[in-house]
């Protein structure tokens, strides 16, 4: 009758220590829930809803923003300028028809355009202005003419020849802007990497908690109903009461052990709620949803560990990072080389003094050279742009070393992991055998409370050890998914169609819709 009494008091769900803590950002449904929390949820909810990655995601718009301010330099640009002189003519030569004191002045309207290999034209229309107008041997110039003789057409321009053409610091700007984007998604699967990671982890603790917390309640309730038993046979004066005051001890340490199990299980959920939000609220996971460990997958081959590390050096954001720093260290190396080159730019077009204009002297052309003779500031930029590529070459060495070996060291953790769930559940299962023995002997009264007692915690411990072991096994094909930079990548659509709108998923935010920024 006692045997069967343990055996029932073990197989039942244990009752709840206490009253649950309530928690009001929980909402209404999730109570009634049955299915159990996978991890497969969790990674969909980070990428459906977690704020952080939502907030990573504006560096999409930072990347097109750059992009646009960059493209700023060469903007199209109409321009409307009007300028009036007026000036005196005193010199002995001049004619007595002509008043000494002259306005002249003209509205120009053009188009000013760049390029960003380095020159800009403008082209537009002038119209001629003030007292001289009428007097076309002197005000007029004869080319260009469009509808009148004061109305003529204006072309200018400027061009970069050596220092600046094709590649100068506007161009430079913008090329490093364009790879703002592909940065930006870096980053975005950068934090998606450590979002999946985190909470893959954090609900590993929060099941593993959850599986000891329910072995300790049910170790409590087996040393109750003995507590209770012992009790009525220390009145029947079968037993002594020492007895009665040992299980009474054994209770007490077992209830506190429940307690701080408990006490775990909250930390921990916890801490998992801010991995599952809903309606912008943090939902608190409830331990009954707490699904059991997974068994035994089987191992990769060597093939498939060899294509592991070439995917590794392929797609964990530490590498693409540095793949876009040393692109964007190339662009630098380029225009310090093009510092070194002598300056040499030349402009042309009408002229924008009104008093010229008017008096005839229509255009004007300038050319400039340059070079500095000892070439001290092209020489400095690029021995550090050379000094750059350099540091990033032998960081990105290390870091494909480090993420080869990255999938080595996981694997090797899977395969010690998996042994050590062999064994534990190898322990397990003989200390549940002592357990029953002792309980045995007990029974049949050649043996006694205390060793009853130390049976049953060693049961506990086993079971504690092997809950531990399944994650780590856990915990270690999590790594192997890190190492190989598949938590890089977001969950598949059909699989977040279960739990949002993929198409307004927070890994989504900031990516570029139909239309112009």
């Amino acid at each position: 009758m006692i045997a069967l009494l343990l055996v029932v008091l073990i197989s039942t769900p244990m009752i709840a220590l206490a009253e649950p803590v309530s928690d009001s950002r929980t909402p209404q449904a999730q109570p009634i829930r049955t299915a159990p929390l996978t991890i497969e949820e969790v990674l969909a909810r980070i990428e459906l809803t977690h704020p952080l990655l939502q907030a990573t995601g504006a560096e999409r718009m930072k990347a097109r923003a750059k992009v646009l301010k960059a493209l700023g330099a060469w903007e199209p640009t109409l321009k409307n300028i009007t300028e009036v002189e007026r000036y005196e003519t005193w010199n002995l030569t001049t004619s007595p028809f002509l008043p000494k004191i002259q306005t002249g002045g003209f509205n120009d309207t053009k188009l000013d355009v760049g390029h960003p290999w380095g020159f800009r034209i403008q082209g537009g229309i002038r119209n001629g202005m003030g007292d001289r107008i009428n007097q076309n041997f002197i005000a007029i110039i004869p080319d260009l003419q469009l509808f009148y003789p004061q109305q003529q057409l204006i072309l200018g321009g400027s061009f970069q020849l050596l220092r600046g053409l094709i590649i100068n610091e506007e161009n430079a700007e913008l090329q490093q802007a364009e790879l703002a984007g592909p940065l930006a998604e870096v980053k975005v699967a950068q934090k998606r990497q450590d979002l999946y990671l985190a909470g893959a982890v954090q609900y590993w603790d929060w099941q593993v908690a959850v599986k000891q917390a329910e072995v300790v309640k049910q170790a409590l309730a087996v040393a109750e109903a003995r507590y209770q038993q012992i009790e009525g046979q220390a009145k029947a004066g079968k037993v002594s009461p020492l007895d009665v005051v040992e299980i009474g001890q054994e209770v007490q340490r077992r209830r506190e052990a429940a307690i701080a199990a408990q006490r775990k299980v909250e930390y921990e959920q916890y801490k998992l709620s801010l991995f599952l939000w809903e309606n912008g609220e943090p939902v608190t996971p409830r331990p009954e949803w707490a699904p059991e460990f997974q068994g035994e997958t089987p191992l990769p081959t060597e093939d498939e560990i060899a294509a592991y590390k070439v995917e590794a050096k392929e797609d964990r954001p530490e590498v693409r990072a540095l793949y876009i720093e040393a692109k964007m260290n190339n662009i630098d190396l380029k225009l310090a080389k093009n510092y070194l080159l002598p300056k040499f730019d030349f402009e042309g077009g009408r002229t924008d003094a009104p008093a010229d204009w008017i008096v005839g002297v229509g255009y004007r052309y300038a050319t400039q050279f340059a070079m500095p003779l000892f070439q001290r500031e092209g020489r400095g930029k690029v021995l550090y742009a050379e000094a750059e590529q350099q540091r990033l070459v032998l960081s990105q060495v290390y870091t494909e070393q480090q993420v080869s070996i990255d999938v080595d060291n996981w694997l090797s953790a899977i395969v010690r992991a998996r042994d050590r769930v062999r064994a534990a559940r190898e322990a397990y299962r003989l200390a549940k055998e002592l357990e029953a023995g002792e309980r045995k002997r007990f029974e049949m009264g050649i043996s006694s409370i205390l060793f009853v007692n130390l049976r049953e915690q060693n049961a506990v411990e086993a079971a504690f050890e092997l809950y531990q072991a399944q994650y780590d096994y856990d915990l270690a094909r999590g790594g192997l998914l890190l190492a190989r930079g598949a938590l890089s990548k977001p969950v598949g659509d059909a699989v977040l169609a279960k739990y949002g709108d993929p198409l307004t998923a927070a890994g989504k935010n900031g990516s570029k819709k139909s239309g112009r920024d």
